[in-house]
């Protein structure tokens, strides 16, 4: 039995034949029970003394707020144990491995983080006079000369945001290119259905229409049904390499070369580079445009959102339809070419993305990552990642199905399936018992060419006796669920929530608070 009390907490004294461990607080030792910011204060009040505040005329035209805005009042203590607490309950890459597949979530280390805290750097602003941020554009330009050696690439636009800006970035090329030459009858992208989840709706918002390209048994583009549909209404391909079932596309050179005869450009989805980094030149593949995210290959900090960059690597048949701004190096210092100063030797740009260049902390954190790992550091970011997700692969196909387990190794991902579990039991059992065992979930259901999908990556960052860990707890879990152990089915039990019905929070989410009726508090 629990109510709110003027405090804002919910008492939970056990009562007969109740667990006898619960706590009169609702606290787990130190796992605190937290409750909405709106319980705990009051609009009425506040945690600063403020003076009477001085009619003045409204500066709003008429759009000034009618009523209390309701916000809570808290003093600065009870605000600072609030967020404190709630923020114990995030589950972050610096307190255990992240598995989740295709999002990278890896170490970011920490000189990156002090690079990009140095003055010049974190307090760079985008309207500076050019020859007041030298530094900053020359950081630009050697992040930019190092992606290129690094995918054989000619050219790359560095201002995109995010990994889907950069998708539409390439695609926005692909598509001036196509207008350049009077092909703008090609309006179909063949996208397989092994890419990224975000590729046609870049597509999309470009203004081609998708077509999607089956898979072969083994998770691969079935390179003679993409061959089918080439024609002159094709603008080209969307491909992702390594695969979103973390496999490399062995056809990759064949597809390109299929392509390009047939008319068409190349696109390469380069979310997953950390598994060829060092290893494998995209250009030499025949792409003409891939997006790099900075934030994944690179390690730079992500996650809700931001912050994120994707710059887009062109080939020679793209290179002069990319994006502006960029950074030109002349005898006299470093530049910054837009529409005003493109001239002739970029005219044929589709425009900007973005108002300004892109984003400094990303370019500053990246460029260190490189240069801290060099050449053959960098190689063995993509070992390594390779090595932990064949690991996890090889460790776990006896108590999970892993549908591409016997087509050979996987790459920097290993992908497992809900087949084999007993009826009723299913990949979001494992994953909900997983939480109880200090983990975040892995990806779950993507891609979807995989029923009841478990995507993991570990990444490099992660030692054996990490993964060890990670595994036993995945094995014990998997093996309770073939067991049919009923706790799996309300799991979790340890976390401050239990099991939600996450099918009504995605229809039916409630997204204000209302405060309960007196007569609700009062029992």
């Amino acid at each position: 039995m629990s109510t709110i009390n003027q405090s804002g907490w919910r008492p939970t004294t056990p009562e007969a034949g109740e667990n006898s461990t619960a706590t009169f607080t609702g606290n787990r030792a130190l796992m605190l029970e937290e409750p909405l910011i709106f319980e705990i204060g009051s609009a009425d009040t506040t945690g600063v003394d403020f003076g009477e505040v001085p009619a003045a005329t409204s500066r709003l035209g008429g759009l000034e707020r009618g009523k209390a805005i309701g916000l809570p009042g808290l003093s600065e203590p009870e605000t600072v144990r609030h967020y404190t607490r709630l923020s114990r309950q995030n589950y972050a890459i610096d307190l255990g491995l992240f598995p989740l597949g295709s999002c990278t979530m890896k170490h970011n280390p920490r000189l990156n983080e002090r690079m990009a805290r140095l003055p010049g750097f974190a307090d760079v602003h985008p309207l500076q006079p050019v020859d007041t941020v030298q530094g900053a554009l020359e950081v630009i330009d050697q992040l930019a000369h190092w992606l290129i050696t690094l995918t054989g690439m000619p050219a790359v636009a560095m201002s995109p945001k995010a990994g889907a800006h950069g998708e539409l970035c390439g695609v926005l090329a692909i598509r001036a290119a196509l207008e350049a030459k009077g092909e703008g009858q090609r309006k179909i992208l063949l996208v397989p259905i092994s890419a990224h989840g975000t590729n046609p709706a870049s597509a999309a918002f470009a203004g081609f229409s998708v077509e999607d390209i089956p898979a072969t048994e083994d998770g691969r583009v079935d390179l003679e049904a993409l061959k089918a549909r080439l024609g002159p209404d094709i603008a080209g391909v969307m491909i992702t390499n390594p695969n979103t079932c973390g496999l490399f596309e062995r056809d990759m050179k064949a597809i390109s070369d299929a392509v390009h005869a047939a008319g068409g450009y190349v696109y390469c989805d380069g979310a997953n580079f950390n598994a060829i980094v060092g290893r494998v030149r995209p250009g030499d593949l025949g792409v003409d445009a891939m997006h790099i995210n900075l934030h994944k290959t690179f390690s730079t900090p992500h996650g809700g959102g931001g912050p994120g960059s994707g710059p887009v690597v062109l080939s020679e048949a793209l290179a002069p339809y990319a994006p502006l701004p960029f950074v030109e190096k002349t005898a006299d210092g470093f530049h910054l070419v837009d529409e005003e100063t493109a001239g002739e030797h970029h005219a044929g740009s589709f425009g900007r993305m973005t108002a300004f260049q892109g984003q400094m902390g990303m370019f500053t954190r990246a460029l260190t990552y490189i240069l801290s790992h060099g050449a053959d550091g960098l190689r063995q970011v993509a070992e390594d990642s390779v090595l932990n997700a064949n690991y996890i692969l090889r460790s776990m196909e006896d108590v999970l199905d892993a549908p591409f387990a016997k087509s050979g190794p996987c790459m920097h991902e290993a992908i497992f399936s809900d087949a084999g579990l007993p009826e009723g039991f299913s990949t979001i059992d494992i994953a909900k018992g997983l939480i109880d065992e200090g983990y975040h979930p892995m990806t779950m259901y993507f891609p979807l060419v995989v029923h009841g999908a478990m995507l993991v990556e570990p990444t490099e960052t992660e030692s054996k006796a990490a993964l060890d860990q990670f595994i036993g707890a995945f094995r014990s879990v998997a093996a309770r669920a073939k067991n049919g152990d009923p706790a799996i089915k309300t799991a979790p039990h340890f976390a401050p929530r239990r099991r939600l019905d996450e099918t009504l929070a995605a229809r039916k989410p409630v997204l204000t608070w209302k405060e309960p009726a007196v007569a609700e508090a009062a029992e």
